[in-house]
């Protein structure tokens, strides 16, 4: 049986409602009490740990030895996709409910099987460089209307390329990690002269974060099958944005420190392969794009994102907003693809950001910039609570799932609070 078949069971109890049955496997790396971080995969509440599977030579990755005794996805993804699918199709074919190899294996069980309670997650990747794009074009024409007009919404280069820009890897974040509040330069529209100070308009951006599992020369270009291949998973990205700093520097040369401070992404990556049945066409684009940048396959995926903001005063979580991937504009694997056509060289541990994500409906916009149309209309908490943008102690979660025929390939989530500026 194929690892993305739906009637695959685990012995591993997993709940309809889990983001991770046996179809799934995600990648991440934890480590428990006294232990070095490495790599596994999560099942329903648990985590398999690879490096345990592994050193009982269970797994066959091509005479490397070690690979998942790291404290990063690295060394794995550098491997390329004929070992990341036949490693997945083993680990599969491990947990299923009708093989009796580590399920009649007790000590091993007991040994390679924790609790996700009792573990903590880490960063998943060494992240060697990060892009991030501007790819759904309600989002980028609700933020065109918003600084521009609504007859200048889009500029004339955004519907034939992948905008984007070369952020810091530095910065990114597993969830859970805090983020203070960011300082910059602010010079608000009725004021002669710019200040210095903390960020008074922090959002945040909805994003998926696409993986890169394979290098790409630098002088080369990437076909459409090269970019897909060269993809090896996404996980939920949260690009915070200080909007009142990004606003006075982004002209003439873009995104600064606007951007930099801090990109959180979940523990999780799912893998391409996982989300296969989930493909979709993307929007027609109108005009075609350069060749290129033209796409033969469905590139984009049915993936079901949520937002939930909770405030110091509040008990529980208010959702604002839900959305979906297959609206972007531009795939990931034509950004991909755009992102090499210069020449620039791709390396193992890239990671892009899709761009912020957002649908047609107001209930389906991803940032606060536009649910609270630019401060104009706070968003409603309830209890009397309101927000145009972030305060500190607001904690902010995003979940992100695709939904099968009784299970869900799901991302987990990543959080952040914000902490006041330094």
């Amino acid at each position: 049986m194929q690892p993305n078949d739906p009637t695959l069971r685990s012995f591993v109890d997993v709940d309809p409602a889990s983001d991770f049955p046996i179809q799934n496997l995600p990648y991440g790396v934890f480590s428990t009490s006294g232990t070095s971080p490495r790599v596994g995969v999560a099942i329903g509440d648990l985590v398999l740990d690879l490096a345990a599977i592994e050193a009982e030579g269970l797994l066959d990755l091509g005479g490397a030895k070690n690979v998942f005794a790291q404290p990063s996805i690295n060394a794995f993804m550098a491997l390329g996709p004929k070992v990341w699918s036949s490693t997945r199709a083993r680990i599969s074919t491990l947990l299923r409910h009708d093989h009796a190899e580590l399920r009649d294996n007790s000590a091993l069980r007991q040994h390679a099987l924790l609790p996700q309670k009792d573990v903590a997650l880490h960063l998943p990747l060494v992240v060697a460089g990060f892009a991030d794009f501007y790819s759904s074009k309600e989002h980028a024409t609700n933020v065109g209307v918003m600084f521009r007009g609504k007859d200048n919404a889009l500029q004339p280069n955004w519907l034939h390329m992948p905008i984007g820009y070369n952020g810091r890897a530095s910065t990114v974040v597993v969830s859970g990690t805090k983020v203070p509040r960011p300082r910059g330069q602010l010079k608000p529209p009725n004021v002669d002269e710019p200040s210095f100070g903390p960020c008074k308009r922090l959002d945040f951006e909805l994003e998926l974060g696409v993986v890169i599992g394979q290098a790409a020369p630098m002088g080369g270009m990437l076909t459409e099958a090269q970019a897909e291949e060269s993809i090896f998973g996404f996980t939920l990205l949260n690009d915070w944005s200080a909007r009142d700093i990004q606003q006075w520097e982004y002209v003439p040369l873009g995104p600064f420190l606007g951007k930099s401070f801090a990109t959180s992404i979940s523990p999780w990556i799912v893998t391409r392969e996982a989300l296969e049945p989930f493909r979709v066409k993307g929007p027609v684009q109108d005009p075609a794009p350069l060749a290129y940048l033209q796409q033969k396959h469905a590139q984009n995926y049915d993936v079901q994102l949520a937002v939930d903001l909770k405030t110091e005063t509040m008990q529980k979580p208010a959702g604002i907003t839900r959305t979906n991937f297959k609206y972007m504009y531009w795939s990931s694997v034509q950004q991909l693809v755009h992102h090499a056509s210069s020449g620039c060289a791709m390396n193992v541990g890239d990671l892009l950001g899709s761009g912020t994500i957002s649908g047609p409906d107001k209930s389906e916009r991803g940032s606060m910039l536009e649910l609270s149309w630019g401060g104009a209309e706070p968003l409603d908490l309830g209890n009397g609570v309101q927000r145009s943008f972030l305060d500190d102690g607001d904690s902010l979660t995003m979940r992100g799932w695709c939904q099968g025929d009784g299970y869900r390939i799901g991302f987990g989530e990543v959080e952040g609070t914000i902490l006041p500026s330094v």
